[in-house]
């Protein structure tokens, strides 16, 4: 199949897509996702793209949670985990949704409401964790840095 988007013609099968039978919060029509992968290497899910195949116009900035914080530590409702066709959550992949603004030091990434993806069924649900203290618009900023030795560098004095 092709999508016309702004990147262009984009060929994809059936098996490319992710489904969200659920929609995603704000958009409940929208179920069949394309993920595209901005990183240098083929495994590289520190950043994609999720552009909707019914709405070529809707797209959507991942970042991997663990990327930015390292202890992110979602735990899921056993009907959540049933909903996925997992016992076990370790078997999942989890993206942050980031809001892009125009000053990208206001960019934030939600970090209540992860893309829970299972990518074996490539089936996937949008989750609100109960009893955290993560946040929907967590800025990117107050996220510690890592400096050239590999220390990290928190200059906010934020956790995650």
């Amino acid at each position: 199949m092709t999508i016309q988007t702004d990147y262009g013609a984009m060929e994809y099968s059936s098996e490319d897509l992710i489904l969200f039978s659920d929609g995603l919060f704000g958009f409940p029509k929208l179920t069949r996702y394309l993920l595209l992968r901005l990183g240098e290497g083929e495994g590289d899910d520190s950043i994609l793209l999720m552009l909707s195949v019914e709405d070529p116009n809707v797209v959507f900035v991942l970042i991997n949670p663990f990327f930015l914080c390292p202890d992110y530590s979602p735990v899921l409702t056993p009907e959540e985990l049933a909903c996925l066709d997992v016992t076990d959550s370790g078997d999942l992949s989890y993206y942050a949704v980031c809001v892009v603004k125009n000053d990208y030091r206001e960019n934030t990434v939600n970090l209540k409401c992860p893309l829970v993806i299972n990518p074996q069924t490539r089936r996937g649900i949008q989750i609100i964790l109960e009893n955290t203290s993560y946040e929907y618009g967590h800025r990117l900023g107050s996220f510690p840095t890592v400096d050239d030795s590999g220390n990290g560098d928190d200059r906010s004095g934020d956790s995650c």
